[in-house]
C-alpha cells in the first residue's frame, strides 16, 4: 500500500453472521492480513469484509471519538462559515477552515489529512484483497461469495469518493500490496478513478440483495450500491445517469417517514431516535455494550450543559449552525422549529436543571437514554436517507430533461410537504413547482438540500459540485442566491479562492512517496 512503510496491513475482524444484526455486533478481535495466505475459507472472507464496515471513510462520517471536534466528514461544512466549532481555538483546522487559510497552515491541517489518507486507504487495501482472493475461496454458497465481493466493491467505491472529493487527484490501486514493488504510485486522473467507482457500483447494484437496509442485516443493498451510485454520477454532472439510479432507490421498499404529529412524533423526532426506519438506506451501528457512539449525544449542546447532566463530563458545540444559516427556513418550516432539527432550552426531567442558548444546539443529536441514564450511545448514524434519493431524482431529472417535469416535481413536493406546517399537500407543491424554469426548479432542490441534509455533511460536496454557493439572506427569511463560488464571500466573510477546492495532501504522505505532489497553493 502506497500510503504507508508497512506491506501488510492489519485489521480488526468481526466474526458475524450476514443475517443477524445482533451478531454483526459481536466482536472477537483477530489480527488479519489481506494476502492470499489468509483468504482460505468461508469465515476469513467474512471477517475481511466485515471490518470494511467499520473503517476508512464510513468512519470520517460516523466516529465521534473527541468531545472537541466531529467527526472528520463535518469539517468540510466549516468551510461554508455557516457552521462553527465552539472549541476552534484548539481543534484549528476546523478554524482555518471557516477561514478559508488552510493554505497558510499545512503543517498543522496535514495532521488530520495523514489520518483520512491512511485510513482510507487502509480500507481499499482490504478490500483489493477481497476482490482479488474471494472469488478463488471454495464456498457452497456462491450467492454469499459474490455478495461478499460485492459489499468490497462498496467500500472500495465509498472510499476513493471521499479521497477524490478531499484531495481531488489521488493515486489509484486495484490489488492488494504484498510486496516492495510499485507501492509508491504517482496520481491518478480523477475521471479514471470515478470510472473504477461507476464500474464497482454497478456490479454491487447487480449483485447485492433488494431489500432494506434493515433487513438485510445491516449489510449493504442494491438500494445502497444504487443511492451511492447516483451520489457518484451528480457529483460529476452525468445527470441521466444519476436520475436512473436513483430512480432505483425511490422505487425501492424504502420510504420516507411519516409525521403523526408536528411535535416530538415527527418524522424527524422519529429519525433521531429511532433506528431501522424504512427512510434509512445506510447507517453505521452502534450498540450500548459492544460499540457506542462515544461522544454524539454531547454535541447536542454547548459547554454550559455539564452542570445539567451528570452523565458527560464535556459538551461542546462542535457543529453549530449559525444564525445566518438558520435563516435558510422559512417561518412555516417544521425543521426550523425547536426540537425538530435544532433547540435553544432544555430542561433535565430527572433533575429539573436548564439549559439556555442564544445560539442554536443541535436537537437531531440528542440521545435521552444516553445523556438522561447510560452515558452510552446507542443510535445509529444515518448516511443515506431516502429524502435524499428524492432531492437526487428531482434534480437530475431535471437537468437530463432540461425542463420541469410533473415526476421531478413530483419528487420535490414530497420533501416540501412534510416539511410544511400550513398544510400544503404534495399535489399542491407538485403544481406549484411545475410553473418553474429549469433553472429556478434546480436551484430549489439545492436550497431544500440545505434545508433537509444541514446535519449529514453535505453541504460541501454541493458546493463542488455546482461550482456555486448559497448565499443565504441575513433579512429575509428562506431566501437564497447563488453565485459563483470561486470569488464569493462564505458566512464568516473570507472569500473562496482556486486552491480552496481541496484538501492538502499529508506533509508525512509526501514524504513517505516520492510521486506524489502537492495540491497548489498549499506548503
Amino acid at each position: 500500500m502506497k500510503t504507508k512503510n508497512i506491506i501488510i496491513v492489519l485489521i480488526l475482524g468481526w466474526m458475524t453472521a450476514l443475517s443477524s444484526c445482533k451478531g454483526f455486533l459481536d466482536e472477537e478481535p483477530r489480527n488479519k492480513v489481506t494476502s492470499g495466505v489468509y483468504y482460505q475459507n468461508e469465515a476469513q472472507a467474512q471477517e475481511n469484509v466485515n471490518t470494511l464496515y467499520r473503517m476508512g471513510a464510513p468512519v470520517r462520517y460516523a466516529s465521534a471519538p473527541s468531545a472537541y471536534i466531529g467527526p472528520t466528514a463535518s469539517i468540510n461544512t466549516m468551510l461554508t462559515g455557516y457552521f462553527t466549532n465552539s472549541y476552534e481555538g484548539q481543534e484549528l483546522v476546523t478554524l482555518y477552515a471557516r477561514q478559508l487559510t488552510r493554505q497558510q497552515n499545512t503543517r498543522i491541517v496535514s495532521n488530520t489529512m495523514n489520518t483520512i489518507w491512511n485510513e482510507c486507504y487502509q480500507a481499499i487495501n482490504v478490500a483489493n484483497g477481497a476482490i482479488q482472493y474471494i472469488p478463488r475461496i471454495s464456498m457452497n454458497d456462491a450467492n454469499l461469495q459474490k455478495r461478499l465481493v460485492a459489499e468490497a466493491r462498496f467500500f472500495r467505491a465509498f472510499n476513493y469518493f471521499y479521497l477524490v472529493k478531499t484531495f481531488g487527484a489521488v493515486p489509484l490501486s486495484t490489488a492488494p500490496y504484498e510486496s516492495l514493488e510499485n507501492i509508491y504510485l504517482p496520481r491518478t486522473d480523477v475521471p479514471e478513478i470515478y470510472a473504477l467507482m461507476e464500474a464497482d457500483l454497478k456490479e454491487a447494484a447487480e449483485v447485492l440483495p433488494a431489500v432494506t437496509f434493515a433487513a438485510s442485516g445491516h449489510r449493504i443493498t442494491k438500494f445502497a450500491a444504487a443511492m451511492a451510485l447516483a451520489n457518484v454520477y451528480l457529483q460529476q454532472g452525468k445527470f441521466a445517469d444519476a436520475a436512473t439510479y436513483a430512480r432505483i432507490v425511490v422505487n425501492s421498499p424504502h420510504s420516507l417517514t411519516p409525521n403523526d404529529d408536528l411535535a416530538m412524533s415527527s418524522a424527524y423526532n422519529k429519525l433521531r431516535k429511532t433506528d431501522d426506519l424504512p427512510e434509512v438506506i445506510y447507517a453505521y451501528e452502534y450498540d450500548g455494550t459492544i460499540s457506542n457512539s462515544s461522544w454524539w449525544p454531547t454535541y447536542a449542546f454547548s459547554s454550559s450543559a455539564t452542570s445539567v447532566f451528570t452523565t458527560y463530563s464535556i459538551f461542546e458545540r462542535v457543529y453549530g449552525p449559525t444564525n445566518r444559516f438558520l435563516n435558510v427556513y422559512t417561518a412555516d418550516d417544521l425543521r426550523i422549529q425547536a426540537n425538530q432539527f435544532f433547540h435553544w432550552e432544555y430542561t433535565n426531567p430527572n433533575n429539573g436543571r436548564k439549559w439556555t442558548s442564544d445560539v442554536a444546539g443541535v436537537w437531531y443529536f440528542y440521545d435521552e437514554d444516553a445523556l438522561l441514564n447510560s452515558g452510552r450511545g446507542t443510535k445509529d448514524w444515518n448516511f443515506y436517507r431516502y429524502a435524499e434519493a428524492l432531492l437526487i431524482a428531482a434534480e437530475a431529472t431535471v437537468r437530463s430533461a432540461g425542463s420541469v417535469t410533473s415526476e421531478a416535481a413530483g419528487y420535490l413536493a414530497q420533501i416540501k410537504a412534510r416539511a410544511n406546517t400550513s398544510g400544503k399537500t404534495i399535489a399542491q407543491f407538485t403544481t406549484e413547482l411545475q410553473g418553474m424554469t429549469a433553472n429556478a426548479f434546480v436551484e430549489e432542490v439545492w436550497t431544500e438540500r440545505l434545508r433537509e441534509l444541514p446535519l449529514e455533511f453535505k453541504m460541501w460536496d454541493d458546493c463542488l459540485r455546482t461550482g456555486k454557493f448559497p448565499v443565504i439572506s441575513a433579512t429575509v427569511k428562506g431566501s437564497v442566491t447563488y453565485q459563483n463560488l470561486i470569488g464569493a464571500t462564505n458566512g464568516s466573510g473570507a472569500v473562496f479562492k482556486e486552491t480552496d477546492l481541496v484538501w492538502p495532501v499529508s506533509l508525512d504522505e509526501l514524504q513517505r512517496n516520492p510521486s506524489l505532489t502537492q495540491n497548489n497553493g498549499y506548503q
